[in-house]
């Protein structure tokens, strides 16, 4: 933290399917506590663009980068392109999903689909790990959205989604392991039932989803971000291969 008392001031941040929703807001606590912020987005270029106005219209620098989460060349590609255009990379967030249902025992499943999701939840996240690590400065932050529905599948059609999260925490310990000597500290923030375009408050089973919830709510995208760039800041330090849950008590 330097004089300005911003913790992130001269960082650089990248947040990945930063349009909307929880990577948006992401983007925004990075960039009001200082951090230069990259978002990508794969189609909402017109989303991508008013969530970089935003955070320039705050006194930040920001930018759009389009790339496709479930193609490994785009992913490195992206982190690099990143890295070279600000000159480094210091904060690598992993926001990017798909949320694809459908019962196991459902022969008419979309097979396609749920290919494509496990290339972009478990996939992308893996070569942007391994992109971003070898340029990541020492001392630096890598942090992934998980799911609630990693520990807890509690609604049917949601065995491959949960799937891919819970991978995502095996791989983000052992990645705290390779990465702890530098200082770079790897975790992953899993949210609760956040009101977002992919599982909007006022859907057919919001109502569900709030009485499972100790608080009787969904979260908003900006209660999830603030706990994503608490982790990135240096009061998170000490922390890594560790799992934040942010549910609203619905493993409580």
């Amino acid at each position: 933290m330097d004089a300005t008392g911003r913790p992130l001031d001269d960082k650089i941040a990248l947040v990945t399917g930063g349009s909307r929703g929880i990577g948006a807001a992401t983007a925004r606590a990075l960039a009001a506590d200082g951090a230069t912020v990259a978002i990508s987005y794969t189609t909402s270029a017109g989303k991508a663009n008013d969530v970089v106005t935003d955070i320039e219209g705050a006194g930040a620098r920001a930018a759009a980068y389009r790339a496709d989460q479930s193609d490994p060349p785009q992913v490195s590609n992206l982190v690099h392109a990143v890295a070279t255009d600000f000159g480094r990379l210091d904060i690598l967030v992993n926001n990017a999903a798909v949320f694809i249902t459908g019962k196991v025992d459902d022969t008419d499943g979309d097979l396609a689909a749920f290919d494509r999701q496990l290339a972009v939840n478990l996939g992308g996240v893996t070569t942007a790990i391994r992109a971003a690590a070898p340029i990541l400065e020492d001392g630096g932050r890598i942090i992934t959205v998980g799911s609630m529905q990693a520990i807890r599948p509690g609604f049917p059609g949601v065995a491959d989604y949960a799937a891919t999260k819970a991978a995502i925490i095996g791989y983000t310990k052992g990645a705290a392991r390779d990465l702890g000597p530098r200082g770079i500290t790897v975790n992953v923030v899993q949210p609760g039932s956040v009101a977002t375009d992919m599982n909007p408050a006022h859907a057919p089973f919001a109502d569900v989803q709030r009485s499972a919830n100790a608080l009787g709510r969904f979260g908003t995208p900006d209660e999830i971000g603030a706990g994503i760039a608490f982790l990135a800041g240096p009061n998170a330090s000490f922390i890594t291969g560790a799992v934040l849950t942010i549910d609203g008590g619905y493993l409580a």
